[in-house]
């Protein structure tokens, strides 16, 4: 129990990618006494109520349901920034009559940051991805605002935030740096992780426990090895590359394959699927990798944390977004070995799972990582974080 009972809100958005990782946080902040409300979309109810959370609803816009974002970057920021103006006025419907005494948000949960602003109460940014560093807004926010249409968005923004109460600019927001940000990854994932500020940025690593613990899966007694194949949450429906893992895999001495395809993939497009190979639309990933020897990923921020959590050596095989500077990051790290979608024949996944698991300075690379990763302090240091920003 907390030396007092207070009543901390979360704000987030939809992307089950931006969910998870703050799941097991809530669920102790919970657990140790606090009355913690959960504002988000209907679509993730059920995972935040699971964790004890009062779930308080908002109707989003986001376009995670089919992942129809915009190619143009400024377009991009500004379908959250259209989320963040109609949001608002959903949040304050609840919280202006029942504030929190201290607000955590979601990167992309801008609204949450004009709310907390304007009614003068400490706010924490809990970031499931990358933060910024030193020089982010010289090599990063500068090729933003030199895109054509970022003055008249930015300055859309800036009349938004002023509007609304908020102390802060645009600018500000795409600093990327807010004066207390808890990072949910591992460290070792972050580009110039020596540059980054950490007066206002603790790395606590990927938080687990309560349920997610309790999810389970039985390795097969006749498995010599085990390889997990996902493309996580979002970029799933991607039948050749199933086949081509079922061609490079299926039937492989020794392996015991976990095949995950996601909703929308039908089974029945895969053809036969060999003894050795398991095919699921999803599964519990954690509990999987926990006793595997492989894992094939799409090197999003989860399963990337997941993996160097675990000391999995990985095939990283990027689909969007940075998923692509997540696999060079795993192979600098000397975890993991890339193969673009384009090139994942069924020999090259073969050679490249042949070639990982016979390394051993990736199996030391990938044992020292994981220790790493879990000397960071995970949920319970992340739930104390929060805790010291009450008193």
């Amino acid at each position: 129990m907390s030396r007092r009972r207070a009543h901390i809100a979360m704000v987030g958005i939809p992307a089950v990618s931006h969910v998870l990782p703050s799941l097991e946080v809530i669920r102790e902040l919970v657990a140790r006494g606090h009355r913690v409300t959960y504002a988000n979309d209907p679509a993730v109810a059920d995972r935040i109520e699971a964790t004890g959370a009062e779930f308080v609803p908002y109707g989003s816009v986001l376009p995670v349901a089919d992942n129809n974002w915009p190619d143009d970057p400024i377009a991009a920021m500004s379908v959250f920034l259209d989320d963040a103006v109609q949001a608002l006025p959903q949040l304050r419907a609840f919280y202006d009559d029942d504030p929190a005494d201290l607000y955590l948000y979601d990167i992309g949960a801008y609204a949450a940051r004009a709310l907390a602003e304007s009614q003068k109460r400490p706010l924490m940014q809990l970031s499931p991805t990358l933060v910024a560093w030193e020089g982010y807004e010289q090599e990063v926010s500068a090729q933003l605002w030199a895109l054509p249409g970022a003055d008249a968005y930015r300055a859309r923004f800036d009349g938004w935030l002023a509007g609304c109460g908020a102390s802060t600019t645009a600018m500000e927001v795409f600093s990327g740096r807010p004066a207390h940000t808890l990072a949910l990854i591992p460290r070792a994932m972050q580009p110039h992780g020596d540059d980054v500020d950490t007066g206002t940025v603790t790395f606590v690593g990927p938080c687990f426990g309560g349920r997610a613990a309790e999810q389970s899966w039985t390795r097969p007694a006749d498995a010599e090895r085990v390889l997990l194949v996902s493309l996580g949450s979002a970029f799933t429906d991607r039948p050749e590359f199933y086949r081509q893992c079922l061609a490079a895999y299926g039937d492989l001495p020794g392996w015991h394959v976990v095949l995950q395809v996601g909703k929308t993939t039908d089974r029945a497009v895969l053809g036969t699927i060999p003894d050795n190979v398991e095919v699921h639309s999803w599964v519990p990933q954690l509990a999987i990798l926990e006793q595997a020897d492989a894992f094939v990923t799409h090197a999003g921020m989860g399963g990337s944390s997941e993996g160097l959590y675990t000391g999995v050596p990985m095939i990283a095989v990027p689909q969007a977004v940075d998923q692509f500077m997540n696999a060079d990051r795993l192979v600098e790290l000397g975890v993991a070995r890339r193969i673009d979608t384009a090139d994942a024949t069924a020999d090259a996944l073969r050679t490249a799972l042949t070639e990982l698991v016979a390394d051993p300075e990736t199996a030391r690379r990938s044992a020292a990582l994981r220790a790493e990763a879990r000397s960071e302090g995970g949920t319970p240091r992340a739930a104390s974080l929060v805790e010291e920003l009450l008193d």
